[in-house]
């Protein structure tokens, strides 16, 4: 049985992938509060798995789990991406006469924006999962209350749906990584079979360094599919860059990695795993 640390209760959007990236393994989920939780579960006991949301299409990256990731000493070695729809739902009992508020994760609210816009009379309360405000109001018996989840979660703790695929947009995916302690990531990937890596590094302040990069991972034939930011605290004007690479050959791969070390500061890699 796989031990699997997610962020939110079950029947949250990091239950419905993990049990999808697990299919047809026995899994047992570890709920944690928060992204800092999950990371600390993983550093305590190194035979548990972190389930980790990473960006999402519309809300974008999620800053501090970079920041997370790289801190932890955690390898990647999986990532998965998920079809994000959202249900409003209530107890049994109660209809769209009764509801006053609606309790949702801040970032659900925001992907719902349109639909909570047309129904001014409910009040928008932020809680810290959107599976978790379902299970209040049901375990509370919270009359007047309703939460935006997943179908899965409103019935999974048997809450009525008043209606489904709520959010604004309907191209609403979150990438989800697989993370794990480095002494058992070749338990759970194949580095034979990667064909994406992520990386953070920093670069000297000099003209043209990130383009010399660049040019180097085109001459190698990687891709570069995502880069991300984030400034150096305490460092004014000095950033790092965290990037996912994907590419067909690893011994390119691992040939264009030589090839920008001596031009980078501080490189690490974060995982090299299979792309969803």
């Amino acid at each position: 049985m796989k031990r699997i640390a997610i962020q939110g209760e079950i029947g949250s959007f990091h239950d419905i992938a993990a049990h999808e990236y697990f299919k047809d393994e026995e899994i047992q989920l570890i709920c944690c509060a928060t992204f800092d939780e999950v990371f600390k579960n993983i550093n305590r006991d190194p035979t548990i798995i972190g389930f980790c949301a990473i960006e999402n299409t519309i809300a974008g990256s999620i800053l501090h789990n970079y920041d997370l990731l790289r801190k932890s000493g955690c390898t990647i070695v999986g990532e998965h991406k998920l079809h994000i729809k959202h249900s409003i739902c209530c107890l049994p009992d109660d209809g769209w006469t009764q509801l006053q508020e609606v309790h949702s994760h801040p970032v659900a609210l925001a992907q719902c924006s349109i639909f909570l816009s047309s129904h001014p009379q409910l009040k928008i309360v932020q809680s810290e999962d959107t599976a978790g405000s379902a299970a209040y109001i049901a375990r509370h018996q919270m009359h007047g209350w309703a939460a935006i989840c997943s179908s899965y979660a409103a019935d999974l703790y048997g809450m009525k749906v008043l209606k489904d695929d709520i959010h604004d947009n309907k191209h609403n995916f979150t990438r989800f990584l697989v993370i794990t302690r480095p002494q058992k990531a070749d338990l759970l990937r194949s580095i034979d079979m990667s064909n994406k890596a992520s990386l953070v590094f920093t670069l000297p302040d000099e003209e043209g360094s990130l383009s010399k990069i660049l040019t180097i991972l085109s001459f190698y034939d990687i891709n570069l599919s995502k880069i991300q930011s984030l400034p150096i605290v305490g460092h004014e004007w000095e950033y790092m860059f965290y990037v996912d690479l994907t590419y067909d050959s690893i011994i390119r791969y691992r040939q264009s990695i030589d090839a920008i070390t001596p031009l980078v500061k501080n490189i690490t890699i974060l995982g090299e795993y299979e792309k969803a």
